[in-house]
């Protein structure tokens, strides 16, 4: 991985926004952990750094309201990243904190696991910087979209505006008729755009847990909501292995 690029007047934009943003970066492997700490801080981010999930849940305490963002390995010496990723989740301190997960290619299991126990996202290695800076600039708008979006009875995104208040959906501006299945899918999807859902986060989501609602069933609900959304249907998409997300 090497040092992104940007012009000057692009790296003066982004270093106003991001130089009161403080990342805590978990990663054991040296070399990458001061390629990260060197590519963050380059962009105008704050960065703490722990080598290990112990070290990583101390530092977190003790950054506390300071931490906004936790780029978390998941293959760790001690407690792995699962073990520390359900563990900021279960504080109040910092379970609205976004916690976004680095792992080799090939571990869908762990991903689903992370996804599960309240990651935000997930960036398998080897990534580039500039697919790294949007992926944290993705997640930290939608915290701040969060955050500043009231009660969350209007949703606008990507072309789709849902009233959860009148049931109501339009696309550009026209009436979609949904069943009240694929209603609680899309905004379930759509309040959270770009964050991934596990098929079993869905189910239990919209579904109550059913026993009887399988995987398979949550993907003919994804195809015909997906057809009913027209072009904005594209937005809905499938990540491979893992669920679906509402393209942020």
């Amino acid at each position: 991985m090497a040092p992104m690029s940007t012009t000057a007047s692009q790296r003066s934009r982004i270093q106003q926004v991001n130089n009161e943003t403080t990342i805590l970066l978990v990663e054991d492997e040296q070399d990458l952990l001061e390629l990260l700490r060197y590519n963050l801080s380059r962009e105008g981010f704050q960065v703490e750094t722990a080598a290990t999930g112990e070290d990583g849940l101390k530092k977190a305490r003790e950054m506390g309201k300071r931490l906004d963002l936790v780029l978390l390995d998941l293959m760790l010496p001690g407690i792995d990243g699962l073990e520390v990723c359900r563990t900021l989740k279960g504080r109040d301190q910092t379970e609205h904190v976004p916690v976004i997960m680095l792992t080799a290619k090939g571990e869908e299991s762990d991903i689903v696991r992370g996804l599960e126990y309240g990651a935000d996202d997930y960036i398998t290695k080897p990534f580039s910087p500039r697919v790294l800076m949007a992926r944290i600039g993705a997640v930290l708008r939608r915290r701040e979209g969060e955050q500043r979006g009231g009660d969350g009875s209007v949703i606008e995104v990507g072309g789709v505006q849902i009233d959860n208040e009148r049931h109501e959906v339009l696309v550009k501006g026209e009436p979609a008729t949904l069943t009240a299945t694929e209603f609680k899918l899309l905004s379930l999807l759509a309040s959270k755009a770009g964050r991934v859902f596990t098929r079993q986060q869905i189910i239990e989501a919209i579904h109550e847990g059913y026993a009887a609602v399988t995987d398979r069933s949550v993907d003919v609900q994804v195809v015909s909501l997906r057809r009913k959304l027209g072009e904005a249907g594209r937005s809905v998409e499938t990540v491979r292995g893992v669920g679906y997300r509402f393209r942020d």
